[in-house]
């Protein structure tokens, strides 16, 4: 029989408050069982559980993703090396994607003077005439318009 952990034990090991725990149960990410004291009892593999959850929100995955990740393993066991491999090629491409978001605003740092302009007429700098506004509503360039496209 597997060792259990208290919710206290489970949230210190973890470093993920005791709320968030019991969010978590509630949206089916982890499981607890109940002792005669109507306390939460999780088993200690719920460890790697959440330990998947917390670097899943990092990568950018919303909690109904990784419920959906979670809920494709057999048994509701927790994630092992090959499904870490198989779901780590998947979120390659989003972590991709959002450095390119992060090199985008980085330099747009240098590029805006953080007026706000979101592509008004009033911008000299980077989009006189409010050639942006083509494109569509909001700070086009932020968004990852080109200025040459503009």
């Amino acid at each position: 029989m597997e060792t259990t952990l208290t919710i206290g034990a489970i949230a210190r090991r973890s470093g993920v408050a005791a709320s968030a725990l019991r969010f978590y149960e509630e949206r089916g990410l982890i499981r607890s069982e109940r002792a005669g004291s109507g306390h939460r009892r999780f088993p200690r593999s719920t460890l790697r559980r959440i330990a998947f959850i917390v670097f899943a929100q990092k990568v950018g995955l919303t909690l109904d993703e990784i419920g959906n990740e979670l809920a494709r393993l057999p048994d509701g066991r927790t994630p092992n090396k090959a499904d870490w491999q198989k779901l780590s090629g998947k979120w390659s491409d989003r972590i991709d994607a959002r450095i390119a978001e992060l090199e985008r605003l980085k330099a747009g740092l240098t590029d805006c003077i953080g007026c706000g302009c979101l592509s008004m007429s009033k911008c000299k700098l980077v989009n006189p005439a409010d050639s942006a506004s083509r494109r569509g509503a909001g700070p086009r360039y932020w968004l990852g318009d080109r200025q040459a496209d503009a």
